[in-house]
């Protein structure tokens, strides 16, 4: 038996989780799939796990499972994009590709010429679906980000997820990237669809911000249709039961925090109660930057926090020095401090309707409803260059087009007349 997608040839420039695992779906279904990875590194997503090296997460085992999981069904290439002659094998690989992922930032596709307008010359049947953290415009475009950022946190879940004086819901890994993964599998899919009938390839364009905020979609179609916030309707707890609720969690707090090796994955709360959440999943190639944001230079080159293995060992006294600086100043005094280090605010849901970045990137879109007028609504996550979603209708009344479907399939005036009579539509 053949495969659904025998014949359809994938080149995926990516790592980590989002757009492999996007790539991995294809590949499931009989595309033949190319992992682009550095030759001197490879892909960093093969040590993410307890006993594969550096990795942390995930049960301890010398089986990579993760690796598995999100790459299998494909055949790995080794390429430096860097370089201009590796730029030239990705080119000749996209000559004759159904299909080219990334994850690479805007500045990354420029800085390694594989822009969608320069692989659109060289192939114009092809479908280019491409990530990114916030979204493709806007200020934050280049931001470097991570599913425990930009999907969960900045969308506002743990907002949503988390009631004053209880434990805030824990995350997993790749727990966002799963659903932008599918995502971007779904673009591509309705794009390939489109090529059978036009011939013509187009660009497929999901964030993970978007992403998370369409898994919230129930609260935020609430946000935007009323302008209220969760904290405006829903009764909250007396301060009293609040504060015996936070104390009595506090060693459960602590002692889970003794066990996080990373400190630069972690929460931390700001002097206006903000939290700010960092994922540096290469927490060396971020700390001297993160020690500078902080007013701290002198942990930088200090021995007991100086390399990842250090800091894990002496968290303990690590961890009362991060907090007490990050609640010496605001959250908008902490923004410009932080910029290029991976981090995410919990946004309430009124925030997250307003979000600049999101703004920019049309994460929200308007249209005239017949009872209620003008509506904003949460725009599909998928966004395609040549055939993009819409809104042709607003959410029908009950049976409001029985006889004009009844019509369309051949059945007449008099058909309906009997089904009426008959009880059988309203």
């Amino acid at each position: 038996m053949s495969s659904a997608l025998d014949g359809i040839k994938v080149i995926d420039v990516s790592q980590v989780a989002a757009v492999p695992v996007a790539a991995r779906h294809l590949a499931d279904f009989g595309a033949d799939v190319v992992h682009i990875e550095n030759p001197k590194t490879g892909d960093s997503w093969r040590v993410y796990q307890a006993g594969q090296d550096t990795g942390r997460a995930g049960a301890p085992s010398e089986i990579n499972y993760n690796w598995e999981n999100f790459n299998r069904n494909k055949r790995s290439a080794t390429v430096d994009i860097s370089q201009k002659e590796g730029q030239e094998v990705i080119y000749k690989f996209v000559e004759t590709a159904d299909v080219f992922l990334t994850n690479l930032r805007p500045f990354e596709l420029e800085r390694y010429n594989l822009q969608y307008e320069t692989l659109n010359k060289l192939n114009p049947k092809l479908i280019y679906a491409a990530l990114t953290g916030f979204g493709k415009k806007g200020p934050e475009k280049d931001a470097p980000a991570y599913d425990a950022t930009a999907y969960w946190t900045r969308s506002g879940i743990p907002y949503m997820f988390t009631r004053p004086g209880l434990p805030q819901s824990g995350f997993r890994p790749a727990f966002g990237d799963n659903v932008a993964g599918l995502a971007l599998a779904y673009g591509i899919m309705t794009s390939l669809y489109v090529r059978e009938k036009t011939g013509k390839g187009q660009e497929v364009d999901v964030a993970l911000l978007h992403a998370g905020m369409y898994q919230l979609s129930f609260d935020i179609a609430g946000a935007l249709a009323t302008g209220l916030d969760h904290e405006d309707w829903w009764d909250e707890p007396p301060p009293e039961v609040v504060a015996a609720a936070e104390e009595g969690l506090a060693p459960a707090r602590a002692f889970y925090r003794s066990k996080a090796p990373n400190p630069l994955a972690g929460r931390y709360e700001t002097k206006d109660n903000r939290t700010i959440v960092f994922v540096a999943l290469q927490p060396d190639r971020y700390w001297g930057k993160f020690c500078q944001a902080i007013g701290r230079g002198d942990l930088e080159n200090d021995p007991r926090f100086n390399s990842r293995e250090a800091r894990e060992e002496n968290n303990a006294i690590l961890y009362p020095m991060l907090d007490e600086a990050f609640a010496g100043k605001t959250l908008d005094e902490w923004r410009p401090l932080l910029e290029g280090i991976p981090y995410a605010v919990h946004q309430s849901m009124r925030e997250v309707i307003n979000d600049p970045q999101a703004r920019a990137n049309d994460f929200f879109v308007a249209y005239d409803h017949p009872t209620h007028g003008r509506l904003e609504v949460l725009a599909n996550p998928v966004m395609l260059s040549e055939t993009p979603a819409s809104i042709r209708m607003a959410a029908p009344e009950v049976g409001q087009h029985t006889e004009e479907v009844l019509l369309e399939y051949g059945y007449t005036w008099e058909d309906i007349a009997q089904f009426k009579d008959k009880g059988i539509i309203a």
